[in-house]
């Protein structure tokens, strides 16, 4: 898929595809999503290698990634950006917003480093519904 098709899919969430945390989390998020926009791919797919290249964040980088309105946010900054998108009170979450970035990376990071143990890794991603699997670029 060339990159000005998919830049067209934006908003996209960029994730670790063998985080069990991850998959899990990727999941929930699918159940709780409003307007089921967001399309979605792992990190390390040829979408995700493609976006990444194409917004010079390094390839070692190993944090969600949300890519909405032609910009990238990486660690909390795209997590905090991803409950708008959610249903419910999730929304009111974006307040965390003006908690300045390192004190919100370094408890990402924290969480970060323990997902592996919290659930471990997966060989592929997560059962996605059926509904779902057409707004995932690059499985």
């Amino acid at each position: 898929m060339d990159i000005n098709e998919i830049l067209k899919k934006q908003p996209i969430l960029l994730f670790d595809g063998e985080c069990g945390f991850c998959n899990k989390s990727l999941l929930y998020f699918l159940k709780q999503e409003k307007n089921k926009t967001m399309h979605f791919a792992p990190l390390n797919s040829n979408v995700g290698k493609e976006l990444r290249a194409y917004f010079e964040i390094d390839e070692k980088t190993d944090s969600v990634i949300l890519i909405r309105d032609h910009s990238a946010f990486i660690k909390s900054c795209a997590a905090l950006r991803l409950f708008p998108y959610m249903k419910g009170l999730w929304p009111l979450m974006i307040v965390f917003v003006v908690v300045p970035p390192f004190i919100r990376n370094w408890v990402y990071d924290l969480i970060a480093k323990k997902r592996m143990k919290i659930i471990g890794r997966v060989e592929n991603c997560a059962n996605i519904p059926k509904e779902d699997r057409e707004r995932f670029l690059d499985m």
